[in-house]
């Protein structure tokens, strides 16, 4: 018969911590939560602009992460497999979004995307703009979300063995095959890891946002306009009411998620080489 092994002192002291940290997230989330009043919620339910911004952060978020899987996933697949002179220098360039301020990625967005920007200025005379349009929105939210999606996907792709792979070409399997059917398939739980948080971080991306596109306003700039025109009453009860469309969105993909379970490695390699 199984018997639970008695937990050890320092177990009690780590989950102490631990309880601290989650008491520490948790309880400003539930303060907010539970402030606004059911008629404050129906009262900012009921404005257009509001509910146009959280459609526009969704939509642009969902941009910016199809943008990052078109990009990201091939940079995370070089980074992956391959050694070449300077790559610590493309990573740490990577992860330089991560580090700067928010404002300061703004700032030089708009040096170089604004109507008299580097790129921004040329592109303009073709028809593309992005100061003030969905486009510098998608570029904000991409430019602060990347990175979270090159790193994930490069682990994803860092945890498959190469073996497999080798196993692919010696049945024949040109390089593309191999990438499509064995390696990206093996690949998707880090894939789908980077892609999501990407996903995350540009949904509530404000600083680098409102200084490239103030206008159309994203859901994290109206609550900020709330909160300077009528106080905490309006912008809390947006905030929630954004809060509680984030988490069912990310709940529904995570019940997808678990429903869809990736099928184990190792059958998926014996599956493909039989």
């Amino acid at each position: 018969m199984f018997r639970r092994e008695a937990r050890s002192p320092m177990f009690w002291v780590f989950w102490l911590i631990g309880a601290t940290l989650l008491a520490f997230i948790a309880l400003p989330l539930l303060a907010l939560l539970l402030h606004p009043t059911f008629g404050d919620l129906r009262q900012v339910a009921a404005m257009a602009d509001v509910r146009s911004a959280i459609g526009l952060s969704l939509g642009a978020a969902l941009f910016s992460t199809v943008l990052a899987a078109m990009f990201a996933v091939p940079l995370a697949y070089v980074l992956a497999r391959q050694q070449f002179r300077g790559k610590s220098a493309v990573e740490a360039l990577v992860d330089l979004p991560l580090t700067i301020p928010h404002t300061i990625a703004g700032i030089a967005l708009l040096l170089v995307f604004s109507r008299g920007g580097w790129l921004g200025a040329p592109l303009a005379h073709i028809g593309l703009e992005f100061w003030g349009k969905f486009a510098g929105i998608v570029l904000a939210m991409s430019y602060v979300g990347l990175p979270y999606a090159v790193n994930a996907a490069r682990g994803g792709f860092e945890a498959v063995d190469l073996q497999i792979e080798r196993a692919a070409r010696i049945q024949g399997a040109a390089p593309w095959e191999v990438f499509r059917r064995v390696t990206l398939p093996l690949a998707r739980q880090g894939i789908g890891t980077g892609l999501t948080l990407c996903f995350a971080r540009a949904i509530g991306e404000f600083a680098a946002v409102v200084l490239l596109a103030y206008y159309p306003m994203t859901a994290p700039i109206r609550i900020y306009d709330l909160f300077l025109q009528s106080g905490l009453r309006q912008s809390v009860a947006a905030s929630v009411l954004f809060l509680l469309v984030v988490m069912a969105l990310f709940w529904g993909l995570r019940l997808l998620a678990s429903v869809r379970a990736p099928q184990p490695a190792q059958d998926r390699q014996k599956a493909w080489l039989h």
